[in-house]
């Protein structure tokens, strides 16, 4: 992201780092953690994303979201609104059927700079 600032780039550069599901928060029998599809995390940086932005809040586990709770959906609508894409479009299936690209997600204006 430094060298991304330094060049001037960072402001027409979307970076995203994301996993496709969260972690349990308490360790399993095999000294492990599961999936744990109720809780994850997103960070966006950089191409529009407003700076220091933190949004929603979970419970003192990390375990389920007890404050503005989003869908992997809206995670979508935001980084397609971000790179100028309308989250509302929808494309056709094999049947010619409407499918929206964010799979009924809203942008998250919170982040958005």
């Amino acid at each position: 992201m430094e060298d991304l600032e330094q060049r001037g780039l960072l402001d027409s550069t979307l970076i995203v780092v994301m996993g496709e599901m969260g972690r349990s928060p308490k360790i399993n029998s095999n000294a492990g953690r599961d999936h744990w599809p109720q809780c994850g995390f997103s960070l966006l940086a950089g191409g529009g994303v407003r700076h220091g932005a933190v949004f929603g809040q979970t419970d003192k586990q990390a375990g389920y979201p007890i404050d503005h709770p989003v869908s992997p959906g809206d995670v979508v609508a935001t980084i397609y609104q971000l790179l100028g894409i309308d989250p509302h479009m929808t494309v056709p299936d094999i049947d010619g059927r409407p499918v929206p690209v964010a799979h009924g997600g809203e942008p998250i204006w919170d982040v958005i700079g």
